[in-house]
């Protein structure tokens, strides 16, 4: 089996000439960076080992989000000003504007990362036969105003799924290996789902995925952006809990 770390949230780039699209001041993007990137998770989920592939999004998802459906019409999060090419921040005011511009990053950057997500994914399948793609997260420790789940009581881990592309096996074995190392799970909640290729979605169970999106207060201080003490000791358990999975499968 192949394990492909799918990273879409970690970055905070933007290109210069896309900035004077943003309608926010440069303090005012510095918060909205600060309050939607997923930190550090290419460094969290940066799991060495022959058989594990990481695929990170380079761009901020405030300029381009590959998570979301590329039609208005088919995602949720449209209704909110959040479809793939975002217009309004994480509390509903104007982000940027996107009438001369949303084609343009729809394909230079959307439709090219999953046409090389899809590359990869075929690629892997040739060498090992299976592929599990992780879609890798974080989230705040109390619900952004944009959410649609807003309960206060989140776990420390959430876990998504797929009904085609998530086994009872592998929802199972991940969401035990993290209550055995201590950790709340929930699964589908806040947040569900994972991430497929269109050209494997719902047609090629050897392509398995799930979505581990890590509360961010377990790693960070939501406030300053930085670390804290506790990274190390989550990533070496992420560490731990994937190669588990890889040698068991």
């Amino acid at each position: 089996m192949s394990i492909i770390l799918h990273i879409p949230h970690s970055s905070k780039y933007i290109p210069n000439k896309y900035l004077k699209f943003f309608t926010l001041s440069k303090h005012e993007l510095q918060i909205e960076l600060l309050k939607m990137t997923d930190h550090y998770t290419d460094d969290l989920f940066d799991v060495s080992n022959s058989n594990i592939y990481q695929l990170k999004f380079p761009l901020s998802r405030l300029l381009v989000d590959v998570e979301r459906f590329e039609r208005d019409e088919l995602e949720i999060m449209s209704k909110v000003g959040m479809g793939c090419i975002y217009e309004k921040t994480h509390d509903g005011k104007s982000l940027k504007n996107v009438e001369h511009i949303k084609e343009e990053l729809i394909k230079k950057f959307y439709k090219t990362h999953h046409e090389n997500f899809s590359k990869i994914v075929d690629k892997k399948l040739i060498e090992n036969n299976k592929v599990l793609i992780i879609d890798c997260h974080s989230f705040p420790k109390h619900p952004l105003p944009y959410e649609l789940i807003q309960a206060m009581d989140r776990p420390e881990i959430c876990i998504g799924t797929d009904n085609f592309h998530t086994s009872e096996k592998l929802r199972n074995l991940i969401g035990e290996l993290f209550k055995k190392s201590n950790f709340t799970v929930k699964y589908n909640a806040p947040f569900k789902g994972s991430i497929v290729p269109h050209k494997f979605y719902n047609k090629d169970k050897e392509v398995q995925s799930i979505m581990i999106e890590i509360r961010r207060d377990l790693y960070m201080n939501e406030k300053s952006g930085e670390k804290n003490n506790r990274f190390n000791k989550i990533k070496k358990t992420l560490e731990k809990i994937i190669n588990v999975y890889l040698n068991e499968n």
